[in-house]
């Protein structure tokens, strides 16, 4: 079975061709960092037209990619859901019509359960089956939320949600603070590129406690402990000589971002990365200590985080990531996240819609 994945969830355009469930052929993904960065966020109206027109260029390199012509498609598996509805309405609409002119099985899939399976997928290709039960842990720009995972007959993955943020998404939280520190858009990767360059222990930033469900996430009072510290330190001259540098033209360099980076700031930024790297890792061990798994999963755009992988590499369970292509949003999990609920017959009629607050559970 041959099967073409698109992905609009938000700011990137993706498909992808998976063959078997197991072999990517193809993942393809336009990102519009060029067009959000000056506005340091995601505008829904830009993305939305931007989707617009990278999908036909985006779905056609994909099947060139692969070698692969429209009638040997099998079966079009589409993200509705969570996520911006104008970007989420483009892809849907998009593999509606599709479906339709190629008379070919559609169906619809979480983005969340993408993410789990862009894992799965991988390890399938080296020929590992992963234990049952498994913790996953989803970080990205959108979402922070955590799952007990099990693996019944023929590949019904199911999932119970344990845990998740009720505000900012630790992605969304490092793009913030990187804006608040004149960095630009988007701030994550940059973030954790400087973070080694800084001491954590020079500055303390504090936890979150969370009343009611211990294993949920927040991010927000880390945001306005980093915004205090910014005012108590007067840091608003090299802040605006930051956002200046990184609005004048290309993307700055590393060597260039340093020069504008005092070492207090890099302080400050080692102790952000720190603070939300141990939030998370304390959930997980929270939630492995309310019932014992076999394996330990994380993946979404935050599990591209260098310092993320190592600190959970050190934890004593076997840890799975996904690659650096496959950790922020593409197709080749939409495919595969499919693949085995298209092998049990399963179908997305026409009515299908946008689901933008679609859980996974």
């Amino acid at each position: 079975m041959i099967v073409l994945g698109i992905e609009t969830s938000c700011d990137e355009t993706a498909a992808a061709v998976v063959s078997s469930g197991d072999q990517l052929l193809s993942n393809v993904v336009a990102s519009q960092f060029d067009v959000h960065g000056k506005y340091g966020g995601v505008v829904p109206e830009l993305a939305s037209r931007e989707h617009l027109r990278a999908i036909t260029p985006v779905v056609r390199e994909a099947l060139d990619l692969a070698e692969v012509k429209m009638e040997d498609l099998d079966a079009v598996a589409v993200t509705y859901g969570p996520g911006l509805v104008g970007s989420l309405l483009v892809g849907l609409t998009y593999a509606k019509g599709l479906a339709v002119g190629l008379d070919i099985p559609l169906l619809g899939v979480n983005h969340i359960e993408g993410h789990i399976q862009a894992v799965l997928l991988e390890q399938k290709q080296k020929g590992n089956e992963l234990a049952f039960p498994a913790l996953a842990l989803v970080v990205s720009g959108g979402h922070s939320h955590l799952f007990r995972m099990t693996s019944p007959a023929e590949g019904e993955y199911r999932y119970q949600m344990i845990g998740k943020t009720r505000d900012d998404a630790a992605g969304e939280a490092f793009d913030k603070v990187a804006k608040l520190l004149g960095y630009g858009y988007p701030g994550g990767p940059l973030i954790d590129k400087l973070a080694p360059y800084g001491d954590a222990s020079n500055i303390r930033l504090p936890g979150a406690r969370m009343k009611g469900n211990r294993l949920d996430l927040s991010f927000s009072g880390l945001k306005t402990a980093v915004l205090r510290h910014v005012r108590a330190a007067d840091m608003a001259d090299e802040i605006e000589t930051r956002r200046k540098l990184f609005m004048s033209g290309p993307r700055p360099t590393l060597e260039q971002t340093l020069e504008v980076s005092p070492q207090a700031t890099l302080d400050l930024i080692a102790s952000f990365q720190h603070r939300v790297i141990e939030e998370l890792v304390d959930r997980a061990l929270g939630a492995i200590d309310d019932k014992p798994i076999e394996t330990l999963i994380v993946s979404g755009g935050v599990a591209a985080n260098q310092g993320l992988r190592k600190r959970f590499e050190s934890l004593p369970y076997p840890v799975y990531f996904p690659t650096l292509r496959l950790s922020t949003d593409n197709a080749g999990m939409i495919a595969a996240a499919a693949y085995p609920r298209l092998e049990r017959g399963e179908r997305s009629d026409l009515t299908l819609q946008a689901k933008p607050n679609l859980r996974l559970a």
